[in-house]
């Protein structure tokens, strides 16, 4: 609970940064260099961080000696400089060629290489000391560190960027400077619950930890590839300050996944419990309600968003404004996503992963091919046709896998009246419009639709787990 309220905080603080402090006081070509920054640092991460976080959790509860997980942590420690090491001296040697690439469409990107360098490594070292903190099982205070602390930082550099304290040059190197802190923090924090002690003993299993460290290399990299090369490759091929547009229509799309985080932290150790037991029954029970209820509250928020998003347009800067068919596809995306339930955890947690990596691999291959044939043809939109398009492969890909592998599918007939709902209620809200101040109309249609959403999977009893959810909130 104390980890879902946690997200729920941190996402309303970059809702705010977001659609209020970069939009009305931060010129779209600065935020589009910042988001250009984040987003190349994003992708640079899962690389710098050698899949140690994911290898740290998997092996350290079998080693069951404290010489042997000192070892083993010793190696966690030091494995990510094996690439660290090699691309911080390319940047340091090639960093014009990198910025000559980083730049070709705007110049002003080819001063920050080194900035996103430090950013990329300060996200890889510190999801290898959250890690290091869950294994250990306390993940409020990283949880609080990944989503609550940097968007802070942003909200009070913002603040003073707004009241001229500060410049675009100050503010961008204090954003790195909040990067390193966070990963500072949760280092000592890390240490805290247990102090490592270098020991080079390397573990019997260091090639398997190896091998399935580099394949997660390419699962994570896979991952933050389809959510963030849209936006690294528009800043190729358009002005910068599209990216700052993009971003923040992909912004308010992509808080359609916030209910799934929250409940993915719920179903992925349950999920891996039943595997362990090959409790296939259970297993599928599990993936076809959490499918169901991801979808009915995806699909509510897909329609609040669409079905508001000219008036709330009205709210930011004209510039922003143009941004619907954006917002619809990457929405249509994490509704899709939504759908799968817990299709991932039960790929990552049985002994198929290797498969699945691959495949994610040619995807992430296949959404930068189709980023370079459609962005030059529909700018915007184009991008967010071909993220919508890969996502929409994977997923399918996904689906067809467990189905064939586990012979369970996420899908019943509670879905199918579900979808008819949506489609049905998004088609009569559509010709609802009001002619009050946007936030009224938002206020109003939203509560319309809510309340009619509500009642009729309330009276129908279309999801057990709602109907169960609503029952008690109508007894209190």
């Amino acid at each position: 609970m104390s980890n879902t309220i946690v997200t729920y905080i941190g996402f309303g603080i970059g809702a705010v940064n977001t659609l209020f402090l970069y939009t009305k006081f931060m010129q779209p070509e600065n935020y589009g260099l910042v988001q250009v920054i984040l987003s190349v640092s994003a992708v640079l991460m899962p690389i710098l961080a050698f899949g140690i976080p994911n290898s740290l959790v998997k092996f350290y509860s079998s080693f069951n000696e404290n010489r042997a997980q000192d070892g083993f942590l010793t190696m966690m420690l030091l494995l990510p400089l094996v690439l660290i090491v090699p691309i911080a001296l390319l940047s340091f040697f090639a960093n014009e060629a990198i910025g000559s690439l980083l730049a070709r469409e705007n110049p002003v990107v080819r001063d920050y290489v080194w900035h996103i360098f430090l950013i990329g490594l300060a996200m890889a070292y510190f999801e290898v000391f959250y890690a290091w903190v869950r294994v250990r099982m306390k993940s409020v205070f990283g949880n609080f560190m990944k989503e609550i602390f940097c968007r802070v930082c942003q909200s009070i550099l913002l603040v003073l960027f707004v009241f001229d304290y500060i410049e675009i040059e100050f503010f961008i190197n204090a954003v790195v400077v909040s990067y390193l802190l966070r990963m500072l923090i949760m280092k000592f924090y890390a240490y805290r619950l247990h102090m490592p002690k270098l020991i080079w003993n390397i573990p019997g299993n260091w090639r398997d930890i190896v091998k399935y460290s580099a394949l997660i290399i390419l699962g994570g990299s896979t991952a933050i590839v389809l959510m963030e090369i849209d936006k690294v490759m528009l800043n190729n091929f358009l002005p910068i300050a599209n990216v700052a547009y993009y971003g923040v229509a992909g912004f308010i799309a992509v808080s359609i996944a916030v209910p799934a985080r929250a409940m993915h932290q719920i179903t992925y150790p349950m999920t891996a419990e039943y595997l362990n037991r090959n409790d296939v029954f259970s297993l599928k029970g599990l993936y076809q309600k959490s499918s169901l209820t991801l979808f009915i509250i995806s699909g509510l928020l897909f329609l609040l968003i669409i079905l508001n998003l000219n008036d709330l347009y009205k709210l930011l800067p004209d510039g922003y404004a143009g941004g619907f068919f954006i917002v619809f596809w990457i929405g249509l995306a994490k509704v899709f996503d939504a759908l799968l339930g817990n299709n991932n955890s039960i790929l990552y947690n049985s002994d198929y992963y290797r498969s699945i990596l691959f495949f994610g691999v040619l995807l992430a291959l296949m959404a930068i091919g189709l980023n370079l044939w459609l962005i030059p043809t529909y700018g915007l939109n184009g991008a967010a046709i071909a993220s919508f398009s890969a996502f929409f492969v994977y997923n399918c890909l996904k689906l067809y896998y467990v189905k064939l592998k586990f012979q369970i599918s996420p899908f019943t007939r509670e879905t199918v009246k579900v979808f008819s709902l949506l489609l049905v209620l998004g088609a009569i809200f559509y010709y609802l419009q009001f002619s009050f101040h946007p936030i009224l109309n938002i206020a109003l249609k939203s509560a319309l639709l809510v309340l009619m959403y509500t009642f009729i999977l309330y009276r129908f009893k279309i999801s057990e787990d709602v109907y169960g959810i609503l029952s008690k909130f109508l007894k209190k």
